[in-house]
């Protein structure tokens, strides 16, 4: 019986991207072939940050050229200029809502994504353009998840979902109260990390997963007990990779700044040196 596996990227502003990509980088700097192994995933699943790696990693793109990208002195990307503490503010404030389920609570933060000032979606939707090395599908299969503001709905894109690559990526990462809800078809989307930010439900169909996220293994979440309890609920065999203490340092005090692109890299090749033998381990039972 073939066993199908799952890639898995978590959502974690410009400094998730940042750093899953230097993990990837740093495992192939220690083990080619573990690299491969794990680029090779069955299924590549992208929430938010993460979904901009592995529409990049499905672009064909050498790891070598993804991580130049990140560490880059210059890039298109915007500063949005507002605080995290303002946006995990923001959230609170449509989280109020005793009684209400999920879905409501995700369409109070799609109201507030609607309404607050942020650049015109046009502008956005070229930084996440210009992100991306291939605007086309991959082929092989990736999910890109968001949240439908009005229904509160989690939505996952793929190449079947009849939406292009950057308005699927842009969709997942429109972090609400900080960029604006991404129009498709008539439908208004908002960042899939907002109910969680490792969807694991979207590797479902996989036997195991290995997952990346941008993030300290006991970061609280408003939905729940978090992306440790989500990947370790999940059936089949799992690793999590979570930021280590070296990495919450480079990511410094806003993840969205795009400052923090180049520690948060350098960072996440490190911790993947130090992993690679774990992924190898984990790839080969």
């Amino acid at each position: 019986m073939t066993t199908k596996r799952a890639l898995v990227l978590a959502g974690g502003g410009l400094a998730g991207i940042a750093w899953e990509t230097g993990v990837l980088r740093g495992i192939a700097d220690e083990a080619p072939e573990v690299a491969d192994v794990l680029l090779s995933a069955d299924v590549l699943v992208g929430t938010s940050a993460g979904s901009t790696v592995a529409a990049q990693l499905g672009s064909g793109l050498g790891l070598d050229a993804l991580f130049e990208r990140q560490t880059a002195p210059s890039s298109a990307e915007l500063d949005p200029g507002v605080p995290i503490e303002e946006v995990t503010a923001l959230f609170m404030t449509a989280l109020r809502r005793p009684g209400a389920t999920m879905a409501e609570k995700l369409r109070g933060i799609g109201e507030v994504a609607q309404s607050a000032a942020t650049v015109p979606e046009p502008v956005r939707r070229e930084v996440i353009a210009q992100r991306l090395p291939s605007h086309e599908w991959p082929d092989r299969i990736l999910r890109i998840a968001a949240i439908d503001i009005a229904t509160g709905e989690l939505v996952v894109f793929d190449a079947s979902s009849g939406v292009g690559l950057v308005d699927a990526v842009a969709a997942s990462c429109a972090v609400p109260g900080v960029w604006p809800p991404v129009t498709i078809a008539g439908r208004r989307y908002m960042d899939g990390g907002v109910g969680s930010t490792v969807n694991m439900g979207l590797a479902a169909d996989c036997d195991s997963a290995v997952v990346l996220v941008p993030s300290g293994e006991v970061t609280p979440s408003p939905f729940g007990a978090g992306a440790g309890a989500e990947i370790a609920a999940f059936e089949g065999p799992t690793l999590p990779v979570f930021a280590d203490d070296d990495a919450l340092a480079a990511f410094g005090a806003n993840p969205l700044d795009p400052a923090c692109r180049v520690p948060s890299a350098r960072a996440g090749r490190a911790q993947g040196c130090r992993i690679a033998g774990a992924v190898a381990d984990f790839l080969t039972r």
